[in-house]
């Protein structure tokens, strides 16, 4: 035989044994704001959702899909880097700004789920909001902008992700009914929601305008799901969509209070539906069309695409792949986290398995709801106001007005899916509490969380350093066990004693926490206080203020202190001393001349709200501010 023959022959034979790699699946994800699980898909039978009811029978719906964080920055921040933004530094909502453009920096080692899956071959579209939380120094995106597509990918062979951001529903949508009517002016009457039908959640005043504002919620899902149909209607008319996993979910709950911005199930448990063409049937969670109870983190997403095309996961990545034959154990718990809402601080963790739910809650003798700008102008805070003065509200509304919280809750979510019945004192549950108490120590040391470390502290030392917080505290931990033993401790000794400690951010935590006492302070920890307020850092100066305040001190050195930080180079400074005057209102008055200053000249707008609700409230004014 023909030595060329046969030579060919064992080419052919040779290949004929190997396995031929198929292409990667496209990746599309289709993303949504503010919406809880208010679907058709999921039970709601006043959704109008045939597009998404259509996806989740030949898909998966998942139960259990929740957001790091409950509102969009963080959240997104968690979504594009796999990992905790508490972890990171950009936990607090716009945690870098104008004013300070140096800060709310990653390090160059945090690679983004975008920049691997170019790196592996995907055309990257986005299509059109970003919202990182992060001064973001470096392309990511193939395109990012109105008119990003996977259409406009080099050629049809090039795998693509692509995601499309849906805002709709967000909650702007809800409050301001031009906007509303603008954005729904397509929607037939017929598929318009009928008000007399809605359900008024019982924390909520059932009022005309409640009645109003759901149903707009309602329409705007409607019209959100009639995208979602052109969408995918694309993908078939290009013949892809046997090519393409397609993901939905929404960024956190729905734009309204006790969701957005809450810890509660209503804030962070998100629709949630994955479509997986027979083709990648190897990744199949269950059968097609069936309901997923697998917990799955925000945090989750970014190692699962990168693991579907086939890339390497970078090693900053904290989240866990829940897809395909080489997923990891599946999770027991999902940890959650709350920062700065806009203009006020709230520190709040929590861990959640499928049944319960365990909440900390840093700062508790501050309001439930403390007013900030945006949501107060929004129609449903105005019912809550009103339905609270004329004591109308159900007990479980008057909740989210009560002007302290406890220190920790545990809610039963098989139970007590609203989280309506605190179990945290109750005997029976002392086991359950134990846990995820501890779970919830050991999660904030594993992943350093740095929320817990003053915003303006935390700035300068990025700025001192000229390294991110992420980088700088891995090799600065040695505090880090006194800072978690402070910010949680209500024994005056160990507070006393953490007065004096060598790390400012151990300091400001011992006077948060005596301002957090409820008992009468000894004499020796009042002096040690007003001793601080000649600290080296003026936070902690701030903070013991702060406490000297709440527990009846007050003198013109506490005021020289206010009126410092109210003028100081550092703009989270400055939000801190507005925060303290607003809270106490004999200091405003006091300094209300250089308050009133600072609403006309600072460049932070927090800043500015903060002073403008402070010097509104003390002169009986209405006075509105950006």
């Amino acid at each position: 035989m023909n030595g060329n023959i046969i030579a060919l022959m064992l080419f052919l034979g040779l290949n004929g044994c190997q396995e031929v790699s198929s292409p990667p699946p496209n990746i599309l994800w289709i993303t949504v704001e503010d919406i809880s699980t208010n679907l058709g898909c999921y039970g709601d039978s006043l959704a109008y959702t045939p597009s998404l009811d259509a996806l989740a029978s030949k898909g998966f719906l998942y139960n259990n899909a929740i957001a790091n964080a409950p509102v969009c920055a963080p959240a997104r921040n968690a979504i594009v880097t796999g990992m905790y933004p508490s972890s990171l530094g950009t936990l607090h909502m716009r945690s870098f700004s104008n004013a300070m453009k140096s800060t709310g920096r990653i390090p160059d080692e945090v690679k983004l789920y975008p920049e691997v899956l170019r790196k592996s071959g995907y055309y990257c579209t986005n299509n059109t909001k970003e919202d990182y939380n992060f001064n973001l120094k470096r392309k990511i995106w193939d395109e990012s902008s109105k008119t990003a597509h996977w259409k406009n990918r080099p050629n049809n062979s090039t795998p693509f992700f692509s995601i499309f951001n849906l805002i709709m529903t967000h909650e702007s949508c809800i409050n301001d009914k031009d906007k509303h009517e603008r954005l729904t002016k397509d929607l037939p009457n017929h598929l318009r929601t009928d008000s007399s039908k809605i359900v008024v959640p019982p924390y909520f005043p059932d009022t005309p305008e409640t009645r109003a504002l759901l149903t707009r919620h309602y329409d705007n899902i409607a019209t959100m799901d009639a995208v979602v149909e052109k969408i995918l209607g694309e993908l078939d008319a290009a013949g892809e969509s046997e090519n393409t996993i397609v993901f939905f979910y929404s960024d956190h709950g729905t734009g309204l209070p006790r969701h957005k911005r809450w810890l509660f199930d209503t804030g962070v448990k998100v629709p949630f539906i994955i479509y997986i063409p027979e083709k990648f049937k190897e990744l199949y969670p269950a059968q097609p069309g069936s309901e997923v109870n697998q917990l799955v983190s925000f945090i989750d997403l970014a190692p699962t695409i990168i693991k579907l095309a086939g890339a390497e996961i970078p090693k900053t990545m904290q989240g866990k792949v829940f897809l395909g034959e080489k997923q990891k154990a599946e999770r027991e718990y999902v940890y959650l986290a709350r920062g700065r809402m806009d203009e006020r601080y709230d520190i709040q963790r929590g861990v959640r398995s499928k049944r319960y739910k365990y909440l900390r809650y840093y700062e508790p003798k501050k309001p439930f709801i403390q007013f900030m700008n945006t949501p107060e102008g929004g129609p449903m805070m105005a019912e809550l106001r009103k339905a609270e003065i004329a004591g109308s509200l159900k007990p479980v509304g008057q909740q989210l007005l009560a002007t302290t919280k406890p220190t920790e809750s545990l809610f039963d979510l098989q139970k007590d899916p609203m989280e309506f019945n605190d179990l945290a004192n109750d005997p029976k549950m002392k086991e359950v509490l134990t846990r995820l108490r501890s779970e919830h120590d050991k999660w904030m040391k594993n992943v350093l969380d740095v929320g817990l470390i003053p915003e303006a502290i935390m700035r300068r030392w990025e700025e001192k350093n000229n390294q991110s917080i992420y980088e700088w505290i891995r090799a600065q931990e040695y505090f880090y066990d006194d800072l978690l033993l402070m910010s949680s401790t209500a024994d005056e000794k160990t507070l006393f004693d953490g007065l004096t400690h060598p790390n400012e951010a151990v300091r400001y935590w011992a006077g948060q926490g005596i301002y957090n006492l409820d008992k009468k302070i000894k004499k020796r920890t009042s002096q040690r206080l007003k001793q601080r307020l000649n600290d080296s850092i003026i936070n902690v100066s701030i903070s013991a203020a702060r406490a000297l305040l709440k527990h009846r001190s007050s003198s013109n050195e506490i005021l020289k202190i206010l009126s410092q930080g109210l003028e100081a180079e550092n703009e989270w400074t400055r939000l801190q001393a507005a925060l303290v005057l607003d809270d106490f209102q004999d200091a405003l008055r006091t300094l209300e001349v250089p308050a009133k200053n600072q609403i006309n000249s600072d460049p932070n707008k927090y800043v500015v709200r903060v002073l403008n609700h402070g010097l509104n409230v003390l002169n009986g004014t209405m006075n509105k501010v950006r």
